[in-house]
């Protein structure tokens, strides 16, 4: 099973901007992606394309995202985009659920749910983000949130998905962006937790789907993090 490698960028950068970095990042590490590890760019929508050709043909090792779609293949939905329109500009993973399309622009579980099983149904490789808030761990909630959001965000997948193009990203919406990160054995019971929801929803996969972390990763955390049990990735 690959270590997934994933950055997303949020609102940032221009596409001059994106196109430098995503060609300085292809220099650096061109022909050197070790073979247990997969890079991913989710550069903001405007950029991906300049992303996508930057990275040059000597560094396919690296994938392009996109941070957000709708489940539809096209129709009357101003200022979305369409699984179809995202691969022709060269996507093949795209993020659902992310906490800040949940809190701040109030997506539902349910349509999270639609979300996935659409791109998949699509051709996609889907993340789906899931993680509770600081009042919700205070309260201990962790397990029921993470349930709750699993079983709607999974409910349209299918049983024989390839597990490789579904990978769970588990962020603790606390730690997003605050410098905060969660210690070691709240990551591990979080990861065990979504491992074990898991072999109740999909069993027959579940032992390979990648569980990512994410939540203020940083180059002096990153090691110890993706050394724990469970933890087959990140989410930067």
């Amino acid at each position: 099973m690959k270590k997934l490698m994933a950055a997303n960028w949020k609102m940032f950068k221009i596409r001059e901007e994106s196109r430098d970095t995503a060609t300085g990042l292809a220099d650096l590490i061109s022909g050197k992606v070790p073979s247990d590890r997969e890079v991913l760019l989710i550069p903001p929508l405007p950029s991906i394309r300049s992303v996508y050709t930057s990275l040059g043909e000597g560094a396919r090792g690296i994938e392009v995202g996109a941070q957000n779609f709708y489940p539809a293949e096209e129709g009357a939905y101003t200022g979305e985009v369409s699984p179809r329109q995202l691969k022709d500009l060269g996507v093949t993973y795209v993020l659902t659920g992310h906490s800040e399309r949940r809190h701040v622009l109030g997506e539902s579980d349910e349509l999270v749910g639609q979300k996935t099983a659409y791109g998949l149904q699509e051709g996609l490789s889907v993340i789906l983000c899931i993680g509770e808030k600081i009042e919700e761990r205070k309260a201990g909630q962790v397990e029921a949130v993470l349930s709750r959001q699993m079983e709607a965000g999974l409910k349209g997948v299918p049983a024989d998905i390839a597990p490789e193009r579904i990978v769970l990203a588990y962020e603790p919406v606390w730690a997003i962006g605050t410098g905060e990160v969660a210690g070691p054995a709240e990551i591990t019971e979080a990861h065990t937790y979504t491992r074990k929801k898991l072999q109740e929803i999909l069993p027959g996969i579940a032992n390979e789907i990648r569980i990512l972390y994410g939540g203020s990763v940083k180059p002096d955390n990153c090691a110890d993090i993706i050394a724990l049990d469970n933890v087959n990735g990140v989410l930067v």
